[in-house]
Order: C-alpha cells, then structure tokens, then sequence
C-alpha cells in the first residue's frame, strides 16, 4: 500500500463522501485497526513500514502498539531473538539507513540540482539537520531546504565586514570574520552577538560545536570562545605556521591543519598538544579537515591531491593517496558512516572515497542541463550526472562541466557543493535498483 496514495484518498474524496451520505468508495480510515494491522504485517521491508507510520497518529499508533517494526527485525534477525542483549529498534534503524546511504553512494544512480543562490558568488557551504547554509564571497548567509532547495532564510553580515567562515546548528549560525566573531539565531536575521576587542587578528578559519567556537589564526595560535560567557576561555599554540583548516570532535579534541602540512592536536579539556600528524610525502598545505568519531580516524585534504587518514590512537598514518592532480579544498563524509569520504577541488571532480583504502570508489561531473523547475524565489535546473572512468584524462573533459568545488557538506544520500560562483548544487542519490 503506497502511503503518500492512502492519505490523499482518505484526506479528500473519501472524507466527502462520507458527509454526503452518497457513494459506495471505500477508503482508509474505514478500516478498522486489526485490518490494519494484518495489512502493515504484510510489508517486508523497515522503510515502507516507517513511512506507513508517519502518515498520521493512528497509523503510528497501530504500528507501534502491535510492535510490527521489532518482529520485522526478528524476521530477518532470527538468531537475535534467542540473545540476551535487549535489542534498540533505534540503532538498528540507523544501521539501515547508514547502511542504503553507503549504498546508494557506492552503486546508485545520481542527479544535480542546481540554482542561483547568491547575488555574486558563494564559496563555502554547511549542510545539517536538513538545511542548507552557503556564504562567503559577498556579505550574505544564505538558508535553504536540502529537500526542494527552496529559500528558507537570510542573515546579513553588520558592519560591511566579509565574512572568511562559517557554521550552524539548529538553533545558531555562526561567522568569523578576519577579527570579529558574530552570532545569529536561527529565527532572526539580525546579528544577536559580534566579539569586541583585539583578542585574535587576521582569522582565517573556525570550526563550531556548542557552546564553542574555535577560530584559527594566521600567527599558528587557536582561539576558543565560549558563546555564553562571550568571552575567550583558552588560547593554544598549535603551529608555527599559518592555520588552514580547523575541526572539534566530540570528545574535546581540536585538530588544526598548517601551510606547513603537518596536523596538530590538541586536548581542550587539559589545554596539552598530544601531537603532530605527518605526512610521508613532500609537505604540502594542508587545505581541509574531517572527524570520523566512530572509526578514530581523521581525513585531510592537500593541497598537492592527497587524501590522508590518520589513526588518532597512534597517530601514525593508515593510508595516504593522490587522488586528484590538483589542490582539494574540501573532504566531507557523513556523520557515523564508516563507508565513505567524498572529496573535490580544483579540478571540478567530486570523487567519493573509501574510508578503509583510500582508494577511489566512483567519481563524478555534471552533465547536460535540463529544463529548470520554477519556485517562488528561484529556479531550479535539474542537470544529469556523468561518471568518470578512473584511467580518463581529466584535462580532457571541458571546463564547464567541471567548475571548481571550493566547498562540499555530505548529508544522508545528498552532497551539496559550491563552486565560487553564485550557484550552488545538490547531488541526490538513490538506491540501486
């Protein structure tokens, strides 16, 4: 039964029927709950029985009372039925859902969504929860839905200053500019906070987890912020060189790239440097930075191509590949996913890596256009996706289909990058068929 279907013949027709008195159609709501019930048994699959539980209270309450989603679990676990260990519907649910991003990363087919976002060009882009944050490059931050890319918000930066970074939250966004620090809530466009003093100069990059900021410097020093006490709570010298890259883990760790490329980390809760990260090869900048918490590894970008992994426990490298000919700007994955790291610079590929190998899984530019759809504030231009063969010359392949990605944020089955002009582009991906 096609969820999306029974609602809107229970929500229209069906409910008019029944107050004129007349007609013979029967609809959803005129099941009783064991019809129900024996019918969602009947689903084979955890995602369309979710999506039967969204679409109203009743449903969800039928789903959840008969316990469908756990015997589903059982039936295609057996052998956890008879295990001691009490099973979590939630984590499972999550391992499914990590488990068809990975998938449909690795096999599934793409497309590219693509609109004007901004009135000169946008370089940076943050995807979370949903919602997509793009900015840098004109004095506007700019809100959108991952779903349809529609407008959602904009936040304007005080002072005619021009931002060089950016991070949000749910409830926050937050900018750097080269010597200030400013604060907005999600619901408002006016800035509720902007740092005053000379504590940092010449910032250059920043990374945010509530209720911190840590912004990088160009003399090598870390600067942490505490947005409640608005005041600066800690300063570390992590280079000697400029910093070019930041990122906060959730267990209080602070990792800093430098033009030198070498990676510093930091404890924030003892204040101690616990060591640098090395490469094998000749130094080059390091120009990007990503946590994965679950896997205590940490992912960086050069700006010679590589792609590095480092094993936070020993601090000793795992695998280092060149995997573009040219600087990557951005290396990005999915929160929990274990499976793969997606990466592009400045030769316009977005490549999508193994986690495990560093080896290159697929890679990808875009293609022709396609006719735009219409929305109230903007038009999107649905475009195809062509893959590229690991042996193809990429010097080959015209320009235009390979802008630069100067900025890249990974969601569940989406990549959403900029590329220093005024557009910005969703990559949707779907399950194999």
């Amino acid at each position: 039964m096609e969820a999306s279907s029974s609602r809107s013949r229970s929500g229209s027709g069906g409910m008019k029927r029944q107050r004129g008195g007349g007609g013979s159609g029967s609809t959803a709501q005129m099941l009783n709950d064991d019809t129900l019930r024996s019918v969602f048994s009947r689903l084979g699959d955890h995602f369309d029985l979710a999506r039967c539980s969204a679409v109203c209270s009743s449903w969800n309450r039928i789903i959840n009372t008969a316990h469908l989603m756990r015997d589903l679990y059982y039936k295609r676990n057996p052998q956890a039925r008879s295990s001691s260990s009490n099973i979590s519907i939630k984590s499972y649910f999550k391992e499914l859902a990590l488990d068809e991003h990975a998938s449909s990363f690795s096999r599934g087919p793409a497309e590219v969504y693509q609109w004007i976002g901004h009135p000169n060009r946008a370089t940076i882009c943050r995807m979370k929860s949903g919602s997509i944050l793009t900015g840098v490059g004109d004095k506007v931050l700019r809100l959108w839905s991952a779903e349809n890319c529609k407008y959602m918000n904009e936040y304007s930066v005080p002072n005619t200053k021009m931002l060089v970074d950016f991070d949000f939250d749910e409830n926050k966004i937050v900018g750097l500019t080269s010597s200030q620090l400013c604060i907005w809530r999600r619901s408002e466009p006016r800035s509720i906070f902007q740092s005053h003093g000379s504590s940092f100069n010449h910032g250059l990059c920043m990374s945010y987890a509530d209720p911190e900021v840590v912004i990088g410097c160009e003399d090598g020093r870390a600067f942490v912020y505490d947005m409640y006490s608005r005041s600066c709570s800690s300063i570390y010298r992590l280079h000697s060189s400029p910093l070019t890259c930041l990122t906060i883990a959730d267990d209080q760790l602070i990792a800093a790239g430098s033009t030198f490329g070498n990676v510093a980390i930091a404890d924030q809760t003892s204040g101690q440097k616990l060591g640098i990260l090395k490469s094998a090869f000749a130094p080059t900048a390091i120009r990007c930075l990503s946590f994965s918490t679950s896997g205590h590894l940490i992912f960086a970008g050069s700006s010679a191509g590589y792609a590095h992994c480092w094993d936070l426990r020993t601090l000793r490298p795992l695998w280092e590949k060149r995997v573009s000919p040219n600087v990557i700007y951005s290396t990005h994955h999915l929160p929990g996913d274990t499976t793969m790291l997606a990466a592009g610079g400045i030769d316009g590929v977005l490549r999508l890596i193994c986690q495990r190998t560093g080896n290159i899984v697929r890679s990808f530019i875009v293609d022709v256009g396609r006719p735009a759809v219409s929305s109230s504030r903007q038009q999107v231009e649905k475009k195809g996706v062509r893959q590229v063969a690991p042996d193809a010359r990429i010097d080959n392949i015209p320009t235009h289909l390979r802008p630069q990605i100067t900025g890249m944020s990974v969601g569940m089955k989406k990549i959403v990058t900029t590329h220093g002009k005024n557009y910005i582009r969703v990559w949707k991906f779907r399950p194999k068929s």
